[in-house]
């Protein structure tokens, strides 16, 4: 379906948080090119949100009925996680470009499926990785590709700032199940600093991780994660995270050849060498000796326009053949990471990459089957939140 011209008309599908968020984006005229002609949601109720807007809106209960009528050239898709899959591919063969929310799907098995549901390059098919509009993340991203970092030899990621009560995962029955959600911490609050391990680092070659299932919360689920990767030229990195740890940390540490960089408190700090570790351990005839160092804060403001941004990148990418900053194709990795991590904790194995998608889909399946959490929800928190943290 063409879209090109001076607008686009999209739809959205899923008015939970995020959903509501993008759709009150597009109503308010902040994403120039993108029209929000038609929403949807099994709720009813939800659409109240939207009562201010109600007279430039089509209403859906039914996502097939939405994709199907006519009345949009592109779709948001901010549902629950195993919908992105199905609703994904449903809009992707009628037509329609799509933009989809983290993650892309739940499995890897699934991403594969959506994905080969692409029909050209000319259907533009992005994903809501926002964090990739960090500034933070992409200056390290320029150091890095420029070379001048030098090879790296260690990334660590503690990624802990993600606390959440009981009450958070009684806010939704499908939250924290493996029916519902597919997985915990993994799928829910870090698919971006996967999507980011990913984008910078590349994938490595093997991944070994401990999950705790359940530790600080009654859920089926992971809720603390600890996973140590290799890379092919010998590189490694151990990525921390968890739902159960307050006060937390957000600090991103690269050990490379000409130093080391640290993104922490809203800061990069780089100390650089002088000269790169092995040539100056090789030359120097000290016993004791350390390279002389720099020491540069990189200057950065804010932390880029966000959701907001990837929805302007969308609709510069359908009316002006920009590139996306966010191609959806891309977002198999940042599963198969995660895939991964729970893979390998579950099976007490190292587990080499590329995972076996058919294996872990398989794994998940069963983990599915003998569910016995029922959930309470609680009726002072909203049952109708989406995906998004």
């Amino acid at each position: 379906m063409s879209s090109k011209g001076s607008e686009v008309r999209m739809g959205l599908v899923g008015l939970g948080n995020m959903g509501t968020a993008h759709a009150t984006c597009i109503l308010e005229g902040k994403v120039p090119g993108l029209r929000l002609t038609a929403v949807c949601d099994v709720d009813e109720v939800v659409f109240k949100k939207l009562d201010k807007h109600r007279d430039k809106l089509e209403l859906f209960t039914d996502a097939s009925a939405l994709i199907a009528s006519g009345k949009i050239d592109a779709i948001v898709i901010a549902t629950p996680h195993f919908a992105h899959t199905t609703i994904g591919i449903e809009a992707l063969q009628a037509g329609l470009h799509v933009l989809v929310e983290k993650p892309i799907s739940v499995h890897k098995a699934d991403c594969e499926r959506l994905i080969a549901a692409h029909q050209s390059d000319g259907q533009i098919f992005g994903a809501m990785f926002n964090q990739r509009t960090d500034p933070h993340y992409q200056r390290l991203r320029q150091l890095i590709t420029s070379g001048e970092l030098g090879k790296i030899n260690r990334v660590n990621w503690i990624i802990t700032n993600w606390f959440r009560s009981e009450a958070y995962y009684a806010s939704g029955g499908w939250r924290a199940t493996w029916k519902g959600e597919g997985g915990g911490v993994l799928l829910n609050q870090c698919p971006h600093q996967l999507d980011l391990w990913q984008w910078l680092f590349g994938m490595p070659n093997t991944v070994r991780a401990f999950c705790s299932i359940g530790k600080y919360h009654d859920v089926e689920v992971e809720d603390e994660v600890t996973a140590y990767m290799e890379y092919a030229d010998g590189a490694t990195g151990v990525f921390i995270t968890t739902t159960g740890e307050a006060p937390g940390t957000n600090r991103l540490e690269v050990a490379a050849e000409r130093g080391r960089v640290v993104i922490e408190d809203g800061t990069i700090s780089f100390t650089r060498n002088e000269v790169e570790t092995s040539v100056f351990s090789n030359a120097t005839s000290e016993a004791f000796a350390t390279p002389p160092i720099w020491k540069i804060e990189i200057p950065v403001q804010g932390n880029g326009e966000q959701h907001l941004g990837i929805l302007k990148n969308f609709a510069a990418a359908l009316l002006d053949d920009k590139p996306l900053l966010a191609d959806a194709r891309e977002g198999i990795h940042s599963v198969e990471l995660g895939n991964a991590m729970l893979y390998s904790s579950m099976t007490g194995e190292t587990v080499d990459m590329p995972l076996d998608g058919a294996a872990y889909e398989g794994l998940l399946n069963k983990l599915i089957a003998e569910s016995t959490v029922e959930k309470k929800v609680r009726s002072d928190v909203t049952a109708n939140m989406d995906s998004s943290f």
